[in-house]
C-alpha cells in the first residue's frame, strides 16, 4: 500500500550557484558530513549535490509532514549502497517515522543540466 509519493527536479546550475554564493553556510545547512564527503569526492560534485537536494525534497513531499522548526535538511541523509543504489536515513524527529512496517525507496536520475528524484513510502500488505 502506497502511503506517500514525492518527486522533485532541480537544475544542477542552481545548486552550483548556491554553493558559489553562500559556500559552507549553504553546504553545512543542507548536507550531512557523509553526504559532503561523498559529493566532494566526485568529479562532478554539483551533480551529486543536486541529486541529494532533489532527493531530500522528494522525501519531504512523500512524508507529507510539512516543514516545521523541529525538522531540517540534515534530518534526511542520502547515501549509497556499494552497488550504487541510493538509500535514505531519517534522523531527529523523523527517525521513528518508518516504523510499523513502513518502507521508503528513492530513485534518482540526471541529465547534463537536471537532476530528478522520486520517493515512495509504502507498507507491505
Amino acid at each position: 500500500m502506497v502511503l506517500g509519493i514525492g518527486v522533485d527536479i532541480i537544475e544542477i546550475e542552481r545548486i552550483q550557484q548556491s554553493v558559489e554564493k553562500y559556500g559552507d553556510h549553504f553546504l553545512n545547512k543542507v548536507y550531512t558530513e557523509t553526504e559532503l564527503n561523498y559529493c566532494m569526492s566526485k568529479g562532478n560534485k554539483y551533480q551529486h549535490l543536486a541529486a541529494r537536494f532533489a532527493a531530500k525534497e522528494a522525501v519531504f513531499k512523500a512524508l507529507t509532514t510539512g516543514w516545521n522548526k523541529d525538522v531540517g535538511w540534515q534530518d534526511i541523509e542520502i547515501y549509497n549502497e556499494p552497488n550504487g543504489m541510493p538509500l535514505v536515513k531519517l534522523k531527529g524527529e523523523l527517525e521513528s517515522f518508518l516504523s510499523n512496517g513502513k518502507n521508503l525507496k528513492i530513485s534518482m536520475s540526471h541529465s547534463r543540466d537536471y537532476v530528478t528524484c522520486v520517493a515512495i513510502i509504502f507498507r507491505e500488505i
